[in-house]
């Protein structure tokens, strides 16, 4: 963890992934980011994979180095803390629609310099989540192989959530923004980001919209094949697949340097009129013979030796790895400084954790922090930042308004 945002505390009252992500990063940059859930958990609580004891791995992942208190949003006292403590603290995440306790006019009334940033569905108020917006984008029907039929082939869904992490990504960038509105001018800002709109957006500064309606029709599918430049999988001798991309000339010139195969493609320039080494559109356009040329190469020698001459060349590769073997690569992950020593996580389970994902040239990243209790921190906040007296939390926790830690009495909520 690095300290760049130590001054700043946000509210954060959300479930699943993107607005979770949002106060991960900004907790990962030193901000102190307090979780607000309903006493037992919310939604996201016990999303699977949960440990034997049923602590869930996604939460405890999502929700590291923040502070958690517990409360009772389903009562009116419950909510009116909420609201106070996102007043006090002056920053607000949420995915909580709008037309809910935790409105912008709620949290920002005696506080016109609020910042609340709240994650959407569609921009309309339609719901949505990663998987329905990821059907509306066209990308899971541009998937598969190649010989599937363009028009009664079945979509390919990604198993990434990946519009979710985009726009928690793009949620604590429009946080930062807000803020450096705010201290400019004083102006406080309601900050909407819907998930449909990310994707949509995205597609848009991808260039794929405009391409769609410039040609006039979808792509075909192509495979693992990479659109508009060449790269694709091939296969060793020895049975390892394995990923080349070549975008430049420099990538092109150590791929044919690394599999020896000049004189196979100089006698394909003869053939076709066309030269490879500075146009991706001339190897797009004739990839599959290129396609043939390389695997050729790549089926003659065993893995080891393709890796050794591709890495000595500059080539761009990667062997393909299941989940499990890549978090137990020692160069992605144990000789990787992105990963710190285990923190001492709720689930009680130890693996290695990262730190930001941003390196900042000078300073010490820290080691990750862990994942809080559900309402580790509750009777903390409530007295340094509402003031309330110890009598006062008590009272409020006698009448089940605010729950402390869960971790003794984890089973009763799990």
């Amino acid at each position: 963890m690095y300290q760049l945002l130590s001054d700043l505390s946000i509210v954060e009252v959300s479930s699943f992934v993107a607005s979770p992500t949002a106060g991960l990063y900004c907790a990962q940059m030193g901000a102190e980011v307090i979780r607000i859930d309903q006493i037992g958990g919310g939604l996201d609580y016990d999303r699977y994979m949960q440990t034997a004891e049923g602590r869930s791995l996604a939460w405890e992942n999502l929700n590291r180095a923040k502070k958690s208190v517990a409360l009772d949003l389903r009562s009116g006292e419950g909510r009116e803390l909420c609201v106070e403590l996102a007043r006090k603290t002056g920053q607000l995440i949420t995915n909580l629609p709008e037309k809910s306790f935790l409105s912008h006019a709620a949290v920002s009334e005696g506080r016109p310099d609020m910042v609340s940033v709240r994650i959407m569905g569609w921009h309309d108020g339609r719901q949505a989540m990663d998987f329905t917006v990821n059907a509306a984008s066209g990308y899971p029907l541009m998937t598969g192989p190649a010989e599937w039929d363009q028009d009664t082939a079945p979509p390919v869904n990604q198993v990434l959530p990946a519009w979710d992490f985009i726009t928690g990504a793009y949620c604590a960038f429009a946080l930062m923004a807000a803020l450096h509105h705010r201290a400019a001018t004083g102006e406080g800002s309601e900050v909407r980001v819907p998930l449909g709109d990310v994707a949509m957006g995205t597609v848009a500064n991808s260039g794929a919209m405009a391409e769609m309606l410039y040609r006039g029709s979808d792509r075909e599918r192509l495979g693992n094949a990479i659109w508009g430049a060449l790269g694709r999988d091939f296969v060793s001798r020895d049975g390892k697949r394995f990923m080349v991309a070549v975008l430049t000339p420099n990538q092109w010139n150590a791929m044919v340097s690394a599999l020896d195969i000049a004189e196979s493609i100089a006698a394909l320039e003869a053939d076709t009129g066309v030269a490879f080494a500075r146009s991706d559109h001339n190897r797009f356009v004739h990839r599959e013979a290129l396609f043939a040329i390389i695997q050729r190469a790549a089926g003659a020698l065993d893995y080891a030796e393709l890796a050794d001459r591709l890495t000595k060349a500059g080539a761009t590769f990667e062997r393909y790895r299941t989940m499990f073997e890549a978090a137990n690569d020692p160069v992605l992950v144990a000789d990787n400084p992105l990963f710190g020593p285990s923190p001492a996580n709720p689930s009680g389970f130890a693996y290695p954790a990262p730190r930001s994902l941003a390196h900042l040239g000078g300073q010490e990243p820290g080691n990750p922090a862990p994942a809080p209790y559900l309402g580790q921190h509750s009777e903390e906040v409530l007295a340094t930042r509402l003031g309330l007296s110890t009598g006062a939390i008590a009272g409020l926790i006698d009448r089940g308004v605010v729950a402390p830690s869960d971790k003794e009495n984890f089973r009763k909520h799990a």
